[in-house]
């Protein structure tokens, strides 16, 4: 049986792809080797670009736009009746816990307010300095802050959960789903015409390739680097028993750590950003004792909670953090859709709807220039 499309992997950005293909009415196969440790299964799922100042502008367009059609999508799985997705605004405090942090916050400021007045948006009413009070009164275990810009948008999503609505919702399309390895691409020339899973030739108009931190292994079959290695990350989701957290906001610092609150009187506490770490995505030491010296130091009131899990996800990292996104120049009939690191839940599901377009054949909506992998000198 010959499909319109093939995608290659079955994390969030393959499910969301062949999500968006299917809507269109494309037939679509989705190729899934559920490799363990998968960024998917372990994101924390923060969606708040206005208080980024980590990264450079295009990833900052590209994820205002990308957490700017969540609600819509959100809105259609939930009357496609696809499940819960998690998906909440919560808000989020960006906070300097210590001396140390003073300098950074004060740049932060000037990057999200000057991002803030160029786009006028979000309004002064959403996003705002509070005084260490009312950020602790918002977020109760935090220590006392030197300073605090809180996001009243910010919202969050569960990556397990999205996924699965995602796939539930595609497959109500007829989505095809395939367990197994894609053992080679086939190439006719210059084209891929299709893959070969567990012996067969499946044979297709285009396919995507989502293979998160695998995908490089398919750079070779398509005579290009594609710059994309594993960065481990570890989580630790702690409970605090009858405690209501389902108000609390979001909260970063500035040592590349984040607490991300949820109804269920639980708190995410993150990450590890392991690079170098290779295809092991198991809990070490070292990586505990991080999470947890850097979520005390931030929220020292979180002292007594319990572990409920230790998650732990291989992003896809790009060597200059930026994800890769679209056909591969030289070659037809393939498109990337990787390479999104610690936020591929924010991007996500917007690159995944504008790769799924380019392979109809639609211009996309936002510039994905910055995003080909012809960066990479290919």
């Amino acid at each position: 049986m010959a499909f319109d499309a093939i995608v290659v992997g079955g994390g969030l950005l393959g499910t969301a792809t062949a999500y968006h293909l299917t809507a269109a009415g494309a037939r679509t196969l989705l190729v899934d080797r559920a490799d363990v440790g998968r960024a998917t299964d372990a994101g924390a799922g923060i969606l708040s670009p206005e208080t980024n100042s980590r990264d450079p502008d295009a990833w900052f367009r590209l994820a205002s736009d990308a957490v700017e059609d969540y609600p819509a999508l959100i809105e259609r799985l939930s009357e496609e009746q696809s499940g819960d997705t998690g998906y909440a605004r919560c808000g989020k405090l960006v906070v300097a816990a210590s001396d140390d942090e003073i300098e950074s916050f004060e740049r932060a400021r000037r990057i999200i307010g000057e991002r803030q007045r160029s786009r006028g948006r979000p309004t002064r009413e959403d996003l705002h300095e509070v005084s260490p009070a009312e950020a602790r009164e918002l977020f109760p275990p935090l220590a006392r802050v030197h300073g605090a810009i809180y996001s009243r948008v910010a919202a969050r999503v569960d990556g397990r959960l999205l996924n699965r609505a995602l796939r539930t919702a595609a497959g109500a399309r007829a989505l095809v789903v395939r367990d197994g390895s894609v053992e080679r691409l086939v190439r006719d020339g210059d084209r891929v015409s299709g893959v070969v899973v567990g012996g067969e030739t499946i044979a297709a108009g285009g396919v995507a390739i989502a293979g998160g931190a695998w995908t490089e292994a398919f750079g070779r079959q398509l005579g290009v680097a594609i710059p994309v290695a594993p960065q481990r990350g570890q989580i630790i989701h702690l409970g605090l028993r009858a405690t209501d957290t389902s108000r609390w906001p979001m909260v970063s610092a500035f040592h590349h750590h984040y607490l991300v609150a949820w109804p269920d009187s639980r708190v995410a506490a993150g990450a590890t950003r392991e690079t170098g770490s290779g295809f092991a995505p198991h809990t070490t030491s070292a990586g505990v004792r991080e999470v947890l010296d850097e979520a005390l130091r931030v929220a020292p009131g979180l002292a007594g909670a319990e572990i409920r899990e230790i998650r732990v996800g291989l992003r896809p990292l790009t060597s200059d953090t930026l994800p890769v996104l679209g056909p591969v120049p030289g070659v037809s009939g393939v498109f990337l859709v990787t390479g999104h690191g610690p936020t591929g839940l924010t991007l996500g599901p917007y690159s995944a709807k504008l790769v799924a377009g380019q392979m109809l054949g639609k211009p996309p909506a936002s510039d994905l220039s910055p995003f080909s992998i012809a960066r990479f000198g290919v």
